[in-house]
Parts: C-alpha cells; structure tokens; sequence
C-alpha cells in the first residue's frame, strides 16, 4: 500500500523529533506527538495539542539553530568573499 511508505518517513521524523525533545525534557510538552499521512499517502509529523509557550519554545530553538547554522557558513566562507569587480 503507497500509504505505508509515506507513514514510515512521518514515523521516522517523529520519532527523531522525539528524541531531540525527549533529549532536551521537552517530551512532556508534546504529548501528541506522531506519524500521519495526508490526503496524497506523504508522510506527515503531527505535533498534536501544543500550550503556546511550548510553540514559543519551539519557534525560539529553530530561530537559534539557523542562527548557529548561518554564523558557521559565514565563518567557513572566504575571507574576501567572490571577486565581484568587473573586468
């Protein structure tokens, strides 16, 4: 059934969400956690029933992390950056 590979990515991604939180002691704060397919059998990541400081938290960790992510490609680009002068 096509659905079924679609809810084993979703599960796949769920289950590393959970870690991370479960890592951090967030697990707690979302307890609706879970695999799901949509309409079209992709997998999808439900978070289920969130209070909104755990939203805010979240929002706030991805927020930092592409902030870290962005600081480390700027830090490995070239000192000078491409040659942008026309010839």
């Amino acid at each position: 059934m096509p659905y079924v590979r679609g809810w084993a990515e979703g599960k796949r991604s769920a289950d590393a969400l959970a870690t991370v939180l479960r890592g951090l002691g967030l697990d707690s704060d979302f307890p609706g956690l879970k695999a799901d397919v949509n309409e079209e059998g992709d997998g999808v990541v439900c978070l289920g029933t969130i209070r909104p400081e755990a939203a805010e938290l979240l929002a706030s960790m991805l927020i930092v992390g592409l902030t870290v992510e962005m600081a480390t490609q700027l830090a490995s680009a070239p000192p000078n950056g491409p040659d942008t002068t026309a010839a």
